[in-house]
């Protein structure tokens, strides 16, 4: 059954049937984000959509460099000629849904009105052609990967997603959605963020994905959980060896059953992992001893406890709580993590510091902030725990859509278009890496608070006279501030 979607600036999710696969395939589809179109849309009012399907990925506008020669009349008359057929040919482009991965719907955007979005359009051209961007020009970004053209070499992307730092082994994973892999990339203290090793492939036999989304670290088992949306499963891959373990999960609603599975969080308190399962309307939790189901939360609504389309999961361990991003409800709610409990809940749908369109990703940082990648605002968001907003980031004209903290380092990475960019210790948010003060041990990393709790009790058991139990706290966190 149709129903309305919201605001027309989501016609960016416009899914593009590319080609058909046999009777028992659903069909690949491909959405390109178009600004140009999203800003026509923005002044006609609202689309009509079943539910969004997969990320989003923008439409790029390829302006022959050539029309840098004109003079500077001609040059804008072409710019809006291109506009005005780019805007033609999506009037004509049918939307692609689906109900229950089976059902292939076709639907028509809402009529366009052009007036003054002509002219955003020819300016955010005019940008593009620059390769003006405000990610490029800022200096608190550390490192950047990818290009702003998709591609499907060695350290490009087609739409990356969900993304996790093995802190470990100073690497960072990244779900590359379009070209159905994770790739692999170098990014401890003196990384540049060289690719180092990929693994996964097209397809939907073992160790093969069909648009992987969300990604987890499980450090206590060796092992990679990936979120495999269309193939509706979830795959274990070792970590060390980054080879394939097991799968879990087919299409459906029932126990270990799933539709369009996307973010993935590990709770290590309750040894649980916490999935949403996106088309469901729900998060799943499985044992992560054995990942069995356990047992499900939510259902479609806009109550409290109820969601549309949650995308994003992140485990606040030191209050014990779920953080999920209601993507289509433009809100993040937080949950007990003993129960599933709803607790609060905040955001609305807007372009106010505490407004989101349609958030994505999210993480928790050392500080407890939560931070969210309010994918079509073009901005990073920062939290208070309690949910009071604290500053943003703008990402300029690119669409973040997921985002990793590292805790041992203090960095804090996101996916946008087709890039991956990596934000320094400190750059933005205070604190995000832990520097040792007498006055500041209670802030250190839940990690390295357990450390030094762990230390304290093997002190107590050796011998007074022994170096080891001269050492005092305050030494212990110096120390382990360095590591």
């Amino acid at each position: 059954m149709t129903r309305e979607r919201g605001s027309a600036k989501r016609v960016r999710r416009v899914n593009v049937r590319v080609q058909q696969q046999g009777d028992d395939d659903v069909g690949k589809f491909k959405r390109r984000r178009s600004r140009c179109c999203c800003s026509a849309a923005a002044a006609a009012g609202e689309i009509r959509a079943e539910h969004r399907w997969f990320p989003s990925c923008k439409r790029r506008v390829f302006v022959g460099h050539s029309l840098l020669f004109f003079s500077s009349l001609l040059h804008r008359l072409l710019l809006v000629a291109s506009c005005c057929s780019l805007l033609a040919c999506l009037l004509g482009v049918s939307l692609v849904s689906r109900e229950r991965a089976s059902n292939l719907h076709l639907f028509g955007l809402s009529s366009l009105k052009l007036g003054s979005s002509l002219c955003r359009c020819v300016r955010e051209i005019e940008e593009e052609e620059m390769g003006d961007d405000a990610l490029d020009r800022d200096a608190r970004i550390k490192l950047s990967i990818g290009t702003k053209q998709q591609g499907n070499t060695d350290g490009q992307f087609d739409c990356p997603q969900s993304l996790a730092f093995d802190h470990h082994r100073g690497l960072l994973l990244v779900v590359d959605f379009w070209n159905h892999r994770v790739q692999v990339f170098s990014c401890d203290d003196d990384g540049d963020g060289s690719f180092v090793s990929k693994f996964g492939e097209e397809g939907n036999q073992p160790g093969q994905f069909k648009h992987p989304y969300g990604v987890a670290i499980d450090h206590d088992h060796d092992r990679i959980l990936i979120t495999d949306a269309t193939n509706n499963r979830v795959q274990s891959w070792s970590l060390s060896e980054q080879s394939f373990l097991s799968c879990i999960g087919h299409q459906g609603s029932g126990d270990l059953k799933f539709n369009n599975p996307q973010g993935i969080a590990i709770d290590k308190h309750h040894r649980r992992i916490i999935i949403a399962d996106t088309d469901n309307h729900r998060l799943v939790f499985l044992s992560s001893i054995d990942l069995s189901f356990l047992f499900s939360i939510g259902k479609y609504g806009s109550q409290p406890g109820e969601f549309d389309f949650p995308v994003g999961v992140a485990i606040d361990d030191d209050r014990h709580r779920i953080i999920v991003t209601d993507s289509s409800n433009h809100r993040v709610q937080v949950l007990s993590s003993i129960d599933g409990s709803f607790l609060f809940e905040f955001g609305s749908q807007g372009n106010q510091p505490c407004q989101f369109n349609d958030p994505e990703g999210l993480c928790i940082d050392n500080q407890g902030r939560i931070i969210v990648a309010d994918t079509f605002n073009h901005r990073l968001k920062s939290f208070t725990h309690e949910g009071h907003h604290i500053s943003s980031l703008d990402c300029g004209s690119e669409n973040p859509s997921n985002i990793a903290f590292d805790e041992h380092r203090g960095l804090i990475a996101f996916t946008t278009d087709n890039r991956v960019h990596v934000i320094g210790a400190n750059q933005w948010l205070a604190d995000t890496k832990f520097v040792w003060r007498p006055d500041r041990h209670r802030h250190a990393p839940s990690w390295m608070k357990r450390a030094v709790s762990t230390m304290t009790m093997i002190r107590s058991l050796v011998d007074e006279s022994s170096a080891m139990s001269m050492i005092p706290n305050e030494l212990l966190f110096e120390i382990f501030s360095h590591l």
